[in-house]
């Protein structure tokens, strides 16, 4: 008995080959590599429609793209490392195409200067530098100042004085921003809701809250 326990060996898929396809799984590959060594050439094309079809039913979201039984005949010939030889309906990829690095996104490399305020309020206040002074531009820094004082009440809960809004605009313009003498804000409503952004099913859904009060009072109606 300890003779044959000491026999028993785990194998794990970290030890094995890796899968260039693994949404098809080590079956599959099993299959593709058993194809490569079928010599009757009418039986190894038969074998090859079988598996493509295997995968088809393994992958049916393949459905939902164009062409999707050339993707799947390229799928096969990428398992078989593009060493098969068979009546394929569609040519065999070429595999440097696979192997090409994707083009690298440039990342922007300034910092944000205030998070809470985000990038595009500091490219806004860039573009409101360039304005001419007068009426269009104070209403647009007004304007700005509100949706501002907004962004920082979500943030921060504690009520903020216009004076700080005012302060931060001039900041981020690197002083280039002055804030016109006697422009004010329109004060907050007592119900003004400033939230944090949701990842919750209800998000921009009104929802109705219903307390034991409101349940004995539609029962009344009733």
């Amino acid at each position: 008995m300890v003779e044959n326990e000491a026999d028993i060996r785990l194998e794990y898929n970290t030890q094995k080959e890796k899968l260039s396809m693994p949404e098809y799984g080590r079956n599959v590959l099993a299959m593709v590599h058993h194809l490569k060594t079928i010599e009757d050439r009418e039986k190894r094309n038969e074998q090859a429609r079988a598996i493509v079809k295997v995968m088809e039913l393994l992958n049916p979201q393949v459905h939902s793209q164009d062409n999707y039984e050339h993707k799947l005949w390229d799928h096969l010939y990428i398992m078989a490392g593009f060493d098969l030889d068979v009546d394929s309906p569609y040519p065999c990829p070429v595999e440097t195409d696979f192997q090409t690095r994707p083009v690298t996104i440039p990342m922007k490399g300034d910092k944000i200067k205030a998070t809470h305020y985000g990038r595009n309020i500091e490219k806004i206040i860039d573009l409101l530098c360039e304005e001419p002074d007068g009426e269009m531009k104070t209403s647009l820094i007004r304007a700005l100042a509100t949706y501002m004082r907004q962004q920082y009440l979500i943030w921060n809960k504690d009520s903020v004085a216009d004076e700080t809004i005012f302060s931060d605009i001039e900041k981020l313009s690197g002083y280039r921003l002055r804030i016109p003498e006697g422009i004010s804000l329109s004060k907050i409503s007592s119900d003004s809701n400033f939230s944090r952004p949701s990842m919750g099913i209800n998000v921009g859904q009104a929802g109705t809250r219903f307390n034991k009060g409101s349940r004995r009072n539609y029962k009344k109606k009733k």
